[in-house]
Order: structure tokens, then sequence, then C-alpha cells
């Protein structure tokens, strides 16, 4: 036999009043996306031991976080170099993607130059292993 229900539906129709929880923008969760990223690449710039490009990431992560990144202390030689730089290269990536759909044209052009630096880094250790 079928029992009436006696609590409130979970589902939520289209139309109806607004949910009890905050709900992001587009653009805000963007915005959290693109932190994110560049956060990762953060990480992986400080452990590379590349103080310019860090602080450069770090001023964007804190102008679309409002706050100053937590940053790790560093820890150089400890890691395997060449997957570090295609780590950051993939992360670099993922945030031009991002900044691009988001048109912030600042974060693209500091994800380009982290990519080509990356690549480039790549590219010349493969060059020395090769020897």
């Amino acid at each position: 036999m079928y029992e009436p229900s006696r609590t409130k539906s979970v589902v939520h129709r289209m139309g109806a009043a607004p949910a009890d929880y905050p709900h992001r923008s587009r653009s805000e969760a963007l915005d959290v996306q693109l932190a994110g990223h560049l956060a990762a690449l953060l990480a992986v710039t400080d452990e590379l031991g590349l103080d310019e490009a860090a602080a450069r990431i770090a001023a964007q992560v804190a102008r679309l976080r409002g706050a100053q990144p937590a940053r790790a202390p560093q820890a150089h030689g400890a890691a395997d170099r060449t997957a570090l730089h295609q780590r950051a290269h993939d992360l670099a990536a993922r945030a031009l993607l991002v900044a691009a759909s988001r048109a912030d044209t600042t974060v693209a052009i500091l994800a380009a130059e982290r990519m080509d630096a990356h690549a480039a880094a790549l590219t010349s250790q493969d060059l020395a292993g090769a020897l």
C-alpha cells in the first residue's frame, strides 16, 4: 500500500523558493577554481626554488582570494626536477584554460609564460640527459 511522505522533499524544483544554502555564480566558481590551480602551481614553483616566478604567482592568488596564500618552506633538490617541471607545466596549462574562460588577461599571460619556462626547462633537461 502507498503511505504518504511525512518529511519535506529534498528535491528542489526550478522556480521554487531559493534554498537555504548560498550559491556561487559562474564567475565566483571560476575565481575559486583559478585560485586553486594557481596555488598548486605556486607550491610546485616554490619547490623548484623559482622565487621571482613564485612571487608573481602569489600576487595573483592573493588578488583572487583576498589574502596571501600559505607558503610551504622550500626544500630544494629533494625531488625529481623533471617531474616537478612537468607538473608545473600541467598546472600552468589548467590555469591558462580557466583564465581564458574567465577573461583574466593578466593570469593568462602569466600562465603562458610559466608554461613556456617549464617547457624550456624540460627540453634542456632532455638534451642534457641525451649527452
